[in-house]
């Protein structure tokens, strides 16, 4: 019966789903695994990165991305839809800064991108996003680091830790296992990394995975040295 209603974004099937939502999500469940972990003084976003050839220049395009010097992301699912939702999000980012004279908080950003993806689900001629971001933050008002999900559908959630992608039920399941609210951001690393280790194909190496950290200095992606330094220490 849902099979007539599944190729229409505006309509809404008797059981009351839009069922083009429900795909989108499907592609975030097979996309590369992330993994954001709140601690105490910053937050840690960690993803892998799916090399699809020795001839790829795996250090052209990043997955961990900055959107203002207090904020960066990541995402699970569909690639080129990313670039679009990072482009929007500096957008967003700068029109407040141009309004306010200071940066984003990271709640209002999150919102702001939330009813981008919103808007994606009721319009004429579009589909929804194919991904689900992690977005870290630290705001210097409240002196306090953020982590938040943004989903294909517009809803968002503020996490302590959460994993998306491929097998996320287990990354959260281990993630509740070994967080806790006095967790620093260097042991935060170390988790995140922990975690995607529990879902990851191969060799881990500085290569096929990023990192990224925000914290009160603000936000920045783990150069491929750093990466290789914490893997050693992990291992």
């Amino acid at each position: 019966m849902s099979e007539r209603y599944s190729f229409s974004l505006t309509t809404f099937s008797p059981s009351g789903k839009l069922v083009q939502i429900e795909y989108a999500l499907a592609a975030v469940a097979a996309g590369a695994p992330s993994v954001g972990i709140k601690a105490t003084n910053g937050v840690v976003l960690a993803t892998e990165k799916k090399q699809k050839s020795v001839l790829y220049d795996e250090h052209s395009i990043h997955k961990i991305e900055m959107i203002t010097k207090n904020i960066g992301m990541v995402y699970s699912g569909m690639g080129p839809d990313y670039r679009v939702l990072v482009r929007n999000g500096r957008k967003l980012a700068q029109q407040y800064f141009l309004t306010y004279q200071e940066q984003i908080p990271t709640a209002q950003l999150v919102q702001r991108l939330a009813n981008v993806m919103q808007e994606y689900t009721q319009s004429g001629g579009v589909r929804p996003f194919g991904l689900s971001l992690l977005i870290a933050g630290w705001d210097d008002d409240e002196e306090k680091p953020y982590l938040y999900q943004c989903d294909p559908s517009g809803a968002y959630f503020a996490w302590k830790a959460t994993a998306l992608g491929k097998n996320f039920v287990n990354g959260k399941t281990f993630l509740e296992k070994r967080y806790s609210d006095s967790l620093e951001l260097e042991d935060a690393v170390h988790t995140a990394i922990l975690t995607l280790k529990e879902s990851f194909e191969g060799q881990m190496t500085e290569d096929n995975i990023e990192i990224g950290i925000c914290n009160h200095e603000g936000f920045k992606r783990l150069q491929p040295s750093e990466v290789k330094d914490y893997l050693a220490s992990v291992a």
